[in-house]
């Protein structure tokens, strides 16, 4: 992997996740996997390193480098997805709340989602509404000084663990299509219950789940930012935080790499170690192709959200780099299946594990056909 594009401040976050990245997290990624269980010890270990700030403005301890924050989830990536995803779920709502919070709501909740003393969630997916964030269904109907939300939602991750949950509902009563909005619901809160986690195949160590909105009471200062365009805004932040999502996918493919490099380096058949067919080379070659061109368009994104572009422009290249990486992501963890064959998928060797989380992110965070619709509205209109 080339150093050419990255600079002091990227090379010393890199070298420092890397390092803690083997020592510390590579030992506990099968066992995550296999057990489904919520990592505590990683979140608290990523709260000792202070990287849940890196993306985000000094002034909460942050390095306000999105480049930074892609080449640290890359890292852990590389060695346990369902780490790197820590990072993920908190940086949502982080984000979320920094572009459309109101002042009273930055400081009652980013000094504790900044330090790793709160966590929280985003909840968007409904039962009819994956992609379709128009299509949402739960209400929040005013009534006085409150807002009363009832529905349900799924797919919630990290919502088990969440001191509380960014929910998007539709303002108005159901007679009215109304505008949509997110809310923040506090754990606890009467009519607010999370169901049961999700058997997952893939991504397993953050549980998802689903929740549910029974006359569900909130004041109107649960109401993120202001009715008319706070939902667009925190909408519009998602293409900052796309770049993640494809550095998640560049760090798989890159352990995929890593994994098939030794494996065929230290098996022999016909006569000769694996890695000397050409066959066998030609398809290392391809994967590193295709991880290096992924690295470089994440990398292009990410100095995009720092350079400060927005609008069409980064949401195309957001939309480019998530799409390619992810699909980098899926092909070569299914070539390095290929390559450990039988022991490919046996749960004795991790190859599997990266197979299945792969997956996983070419749907989650806006499909890759969706990409595809960016790029191409982009294109044709």
């Amino acid at each position: 992997m080339t150093h050419l594009h990255l600079g002091e401040d990227q090379l010393r976050v890199r070298d420092l996740v890397r390092r803690v990245a083997l020592e510390r997290v590579a030992p506990r990624a099968r066992e995550i996997d296999r057990t489904a269980d919520y990592p505590h010890d990683m979140y608290d270990l990523i709260r000792e390193l202070g990287l849940f700030t890196l993306p985000f403005p000094e002034e909460y301890g942050g390095a306000h480098s999105m480049f930074s924050a892609c080449v640290a989830v890359e890292e852990l990536a590389r060695v346990c997805y369902n780490t790197a995803y820590l990072l993920v779920v908190q940086w949502v709502p982080i984000g979320a709340i920094l572009a459309g919070g109101t002042p009273e709501q930055k400081a009652r909740w980013l000094p504790g989602l900044a330090s790793g003393e709160l966590r929280g969630a985003l909840s968007l997916t409904e039962a009819q509404s994956g992609s379709d964030v128009a299509g949402i269904r739960t209400r929040a109907v005013r009534d006085g000084d409150d807002y009363v939300l009832n529905g349900a939602k799924i797919w919630c991750t990290n919502a088990g663990m969440a001191d509380f949950v960014l929910v998007a509902a539709r303002v108005g009563d159901d007679a009215t299509r109304g505008r949509i909005n997110l809310f923040i619901v506090e754990k606890g809160t009467r009519g607010f219950s999370v169901g049961p986690r999700e058997d997952k195949f893939g991504a397993r160590g953050v549980p998802s789940h689903a929740l549910y909105f029974d006359d569900c009471r909130l004041p109107a200062s649960a109401m993120l930012g202001d009715e008319q365009a706070g939902f667009g805004v925190v909408m519009a932040t998602l293409n900052d935080s796309r770049p993640i999502i494809g550095a998640r996918a560049v760090g798989l493919a890159q352990g995929a790499l890593d994994h098939s490099i030794e494996f065929i380096t230290n098996r022999k058949a016909f006569g000769q170690t694996v890695s000397d067919f050409q066959g066998v080379r030609w398809m290392i070659a391809d994967m590193e192709i295709q991880t290096e061109a992924s690295r470089n368009l994440v990398y292009q994104a990410a100095r995009a959200v720092d350079a400060g572009i927005h609008g069409k422009e980064l949401a195309r290249l957001a939309a480019i780099a998530k799409c390619h990486a992810t699909d980098t992501a899926m092909k070569v963890a299914t070539d390095a299946v290929q390559l450990f064959g039988a022991s490919g998928v046996s749960n004795d060797f991790p190859i599997n594990r990266y197979f299945r989380d792969a997956k996983v992110l070419q749907i989650i965070e806006g499909t890759n056909q969706i990409q595809r619709n960016i790029v191409a509205r982009g294109l044709l209109g």
